[in-house]
C-alpha cells in the first residue's frame, strides 16, 4: 500500500477523513443528511435523527460547553522552581501553508504559541531544543523547519534538533527519542497545548523519555453571556475537545 497519495500521507488522510466524519460539524451534519434521506421511508427515524443532528449542533456550538471541554483535559501547568531536564522539546500544532506574506510555509497560529512559551522555557533555562513536526498534508517545508525558522528569527533562539518526518505525535515521540538518545539525554520538558499534552506525555514516555509535562495556552477565561449563545468558535473548540478524546482512544486501541 502507498505511503503518499498526491503528496499526502495516506495515515494522515485516513485519520482526518474519519475525524471529518466523527466530529462536529461532521456529525450533527451526518445525523441531518440521514434525515433527509429516509424522511419518507421512515418519518419517525428520521425526526429523531434531524432533531438529534440538530441538536448536537446547537451544544456543541456553546462556547461555554466547548470550553468545558477542553478545561477537563488540560494538565496543570509547569511548577515553578529549578526543572531537571536536557532538553526541551516543542510539538507542532500545525502549518500555515504557502503563506504570501512570508514567501513560503510558516508556522500556524496554534504553533506559535508553542514557540512563544518554549522560547521563554529556552532562555530559562539554557536547554538545547528539538522541534518535531513532519508535513503530512503536502509541501515542501515540514512543520518542525518553519519552527526552527521561527525561533531563530522571531525569538532569537536556537534549535538544536530538527524531527520533520513525523505523521502524528506517536511518530513525533520515537523519532524524538533516537535523536535525543544519540545525545544522551533522557528527560526532557515537553511544550504543547494543555489539553494535548496528556497524551503527548504518555507517547514520549512509551518511546522511552521521561517527561516534565510544560503546557500552554489554558483555557481558563471567564465565562460571559455571550458563551452561551451558538458561535463558530464554540463549535471550533468543542472539535478540538472531542478529537484529542478520539485520539486518546484511538491510542489506547493501538496499546499508546
Amino acid at each position: 500500500m502507498p505511503t503518499e497519495v498526491g503528496g499526502f500521507s495516506v495515515a494522515w488522510l485516513l485519520s482526518n477523513s474519519a475525524a471529518a466524519l466523527l466530529l462536529p460539524p461532521g456529525n450533527g451534519l451526518g445525523l441531518l443528511l440521514l434525515a433527509f434521506l429516509g424522511r419518507h421511508r421512515f418519518p419517525r427515524l428520521a425526526l429523531s435523527l434531524g432533531l438529534a443532528g440538530g441538536l448536537l449542533l446547537a451544544v456543541l456550538s456553546l462556547p461555554a460547553v466547548g470550553n468545558a471541554l477542553i478545561r477537563h483535559l488540560e494538565a496543570p501547568p509547569l511548577a515553578a522552581g529549578p526543572v531537571q531536564a536536557g532538553a526541551i522539546v516543542v510539538l507542532g500544532g500545525g502549518r500555515y501553508r504557502e503563506a504570501p506574506e512570508y514567501g513560503s510555509d510558516t508556522v500556524a497560529a496554534e504553533t506559535l504559541m508553542r514557540l512563544r512559551y518554549a522560547a521563554l522555557l529556552q532562555r530559562r533555562t539554557g536547554l538545547p531544543l528539538l522541534v518535531a513536526g513532519g508535513a503530512p498534508d503536502g509541501g515542501v517545508v515540514s512543520e518542525a523547519e518553519a519552527m526552527a525558522r521561527t525561533l531563530k528569527e522571531d525569538f532569537r533562539v536556537p534549535v538544536r534538533w530538527i524531527e520533520g518526518e513525523s505523521v502524528d505525535t506517536r511518530e513525533n515521540a520515537v523519532n524524538a527519542a533516537r535523536l535525543l538518545g544519540e545525545a544522551g539525554i533522557g528527560r526532557v520538558l515537553l511544550v504543547s497545548h494543555a489539553w494535548h499534552l496528556p497524551r503527548a506525555a504518555e507517547s514520549f514516555r512509551r518511546a522511552g523519555l521521561q517527561v516534565v509535562p510544560a503546557p500552554t495556552a489554558f483555557q481558563r477565561e471567564a465565562a460571559t453571556p455571550l458563551d452561551y449563545l451558538p458561535q463558530a468558535e464554540g463549535l471550533r473548540r468543542s472539535r478540538i475537545a472531542l478529537r484529542e478524546w478520539l485520539g486518546r482512544f484511538t491510542y489506547w486501541l493501538r496499546g499508546g
